[in-house]
């Protein structure tokens, strides 16, 4: 049996907005560093714990240790006329109502839900949105459980900030396993379902156990591959060790697996401080002794890890504990963005140099990809045909799985951050998938209108 941790690290306390100033550390910070949690902070969403705050945090390096980042907010992460319109607010003595109405406002502005997650993936059974799923790519359906939609704690870069800020319409979340289950047996391309939020590891295991059995029970022979997408290896390992419901968790997983599905965790490590703690190594030994994979990914984020070497040392830690490098993603459009980007070329050349220093077992990895409208798009490298410099990009998934693995060029850009900054090289007018992505669209538009006519 792996050693679980100490009674007083391994019960959970959160902090946020209304009670961080009873952090012991928070005395560290100047007043302005302060006042500016308070500002963002009604804004974008801020949620930490005593784990990160106590064994993942370099207090004598903050505010600019790069966990601390993570989950803090800071003054630069609103841009200046957002930060001056809510701190103008709050500084009046604005009612609660009234400090919320600005903040939506402000929340309006950020590009709340990127790549057309409301408008374009929700998919439909029945003539009903099923506003609790996404189906994007063909062989892969999200599910954001209800009981899934927060963290153990908040990413300040995350780009589904807006299920965490209590406007509603603005979140996904699903309870009728029924439907779900339906929609698996009726879409036979479908082979992996994804469980995401927030995070499904913050449910109890009573709770996430029950959609276990229902999907498992409907024997769906096409549905492969369970996925869990969680950060709960990097901010409370103590879910997996020493929870009241940490073992029944690891038997949830062991009978996914000895049902023949595949088990993937999908854990997100943004830097390698999150890998450096007892706690989280047992942890990981602890999912993997149950037959799961875990595969790990994150974006690449200016002030957290825009850093080959950091990128190289997470990489080679992964897989020394039995992880697999998946992801390294384009910090998306939306949210805080401007304060966490990193344009396109120097992702490519962050990627590359980190790349080089690590061996085979480590270049599982897939990067930099934008997980853009029209699927994920991976940037493969500059470089230079008959005297024009280019970009060289292709399709790691796509709406139409055809444009998958097809390389296409755009013009060199070295302040492009997305997709839509790129411009097609050679004198082409459009990307190749340009026309059949309006088409794609026009269908989905016209189908849901029929539906809702009905």
């Amino acid at each position: 049996m792996i050693a679980s941790a100490t009674k007083k690290t391994s019960v959970y306390k959160s902090y946020a907005l209304h009670n961080y100033r009873q952090i012991p550390q928070i005395s560290r910070l100047t007043e302005e560093h302060i006042k500016a949690i308070d500002v963002v902070g009604h804004v974008l969403p801020f949620k930490s714990n005593n784990y990160v705050i106590d064994e993942l945090i370099n207090w004598e390096d903050v505010p600019d240790d790069p966990i601390f980042t993570l989950t803090f907010p800071r003054k630069e992460m609103l841009l200046p006329e957002h930060y001056k319109k809510m701190e103008d607010a709050i500084d009046s003595g604005a009612s609660k109502d009234e400090l919320k109405r600005v903040a939506n406002e402000i929340r309006a502005e950020l590009n709340p839900h990127p790549a057309g997650q409301l408008e374009h993936n929700v998919p439909m059974i029945e003539g009903h949105r099923l506003t609790g799923m996404q189906h994007k790519y063909r062989e892969t359906v999200l599910f954001f459980p209800s009981q899934g939609q927060t963290c153990h704690a908040y990413c300040s870069f995350c780009f589904r900030w807006p299920q965490f800020v209590g406007m509603d319409e603005w979140k996904f979340g699903m309870r009728e396993t029924e439907l779900l289950v339906k929609y698996l047996q009726e879409h036979t391309e479908v082979t992996d379902l994804l469980f995401t939020g927030g995070d499904p590891m913050i449910m109890k295991n009573k709770i996430f156990a029950a959609y276990i059995d229902t999907i498992l029970e409907a024997d769906i022979p096409n549905l492969q591959t369970i996925r869990i997408g969680t950060k709960s290896l990097g901010y409370w390992p103590y879910k997996y060790l020493t929870d009241d419901d940490a073992e029944d968790t690891l038997k949830t997983f062991e009978k996914i697996v000895k049902s023949g599905k595949n088990l993937a965790i999908m854990a997100h490590f943004n830097h390698p401080a999150e890998l450096s703690t007892k706690a989280v190594k047992n942890a990981i030994a602890r999912i993997r002794a149950t037959g799961a994979q875990i595969r790990t990914q994150s974006p690449l984020m200016r002030n957290i890890n825009a850093d080959p070497d950091i990128w190289a040392t997470m990489w080679r830690e992964q897989v020394n504990l039995n992880c697999i490098p998946y992801y390294m993603f384009v910090a998306r459009d939306t949210g805080a963005q401007h304060y966490f980007k990193v344009p396109l070329v120097e992702a490519w050349d962050i990627f590359r140099k980190a790349y080089q220093q690590v061996s085979g077992v480590c270049r599982t990895v897939r990067g930099p990809s934008m997980s853009a409208s029209p699927g994920k798009v991976q940037v493969m490298g500059v470089s230079e045909v008959k005297g024009e410099k280019i970009m060289t990009l292709r399709f790691l998934q796509g709406r139409d799985p055809d444009w998958v693995a097809k390389p296409f060029f755009a013009k060199y850009d070295e302040k492009a951050i997305w997709l839509n900054d790129l411009e097609p090289a050679f004198g082409e007018e459009k990307f190749f998938f340009e026309d059949e992505l309006k088409n794609i669209y026009n269908e989905h538009i016209t189908e849901e209108s029929r539906a809702n006519f009905e």
